[in-house]
């Protein structure tokens, strides 16, 4: 089984950077959030249950935040394509990340289970 660190420094900057800073903002939301690798993907649980990942967009290779339960929010920023439950928050790894969004959606995300809206 691969380690997770190994996805992260697997990645060619900036992507690498961008995915590394998330990791972190991703992680200091909530004390009951972990790492782990999925489909070769890291994603983020919060007590277990999986809430977003990261990946690259397969078009034009920019990192983006995907949002397990994206299905709840209508953020204009929140991109669905063709996903049923899934939304993903593109991200341009040659601009400063869009701090205030990324943390408004994690929180947001994080509340569907805290609230019980999504069982944990």
């Amino acid at each position: 089984m691969k380690n997770i660190d190994d996805f992260y420094l697997k990645q060619e900057e900036p992507v690498k950077g961008v995915f590394l800073a998330l990791k972190e903002i991703i992680l200091n939301q909530d004390e009951d959030i972990t790492n782990v690798l999925k489909y070769g993907m890291p994603f983020f649980c919060y007590k277990g249950k999986m809430f977003c990942y990261l990946w690259i967009n397969r078009k034009n290779q920019k990192p983006y935040i995907g949002i397990v339960e994206g299905k709840h929010f209508d953020e204009s920023f929140l991109i669905q394509e063709n996903r049923s439950r899934m939304k993903i928050m593109m991200l341009d790894s040659d601009q400063d990340l869009p701090l205030q969004k990324i943390k408004l959606i994690l929180q947001k995300a994080i509340n569907l289970y805290k609230s019980g809206i999504i069982k944990v």
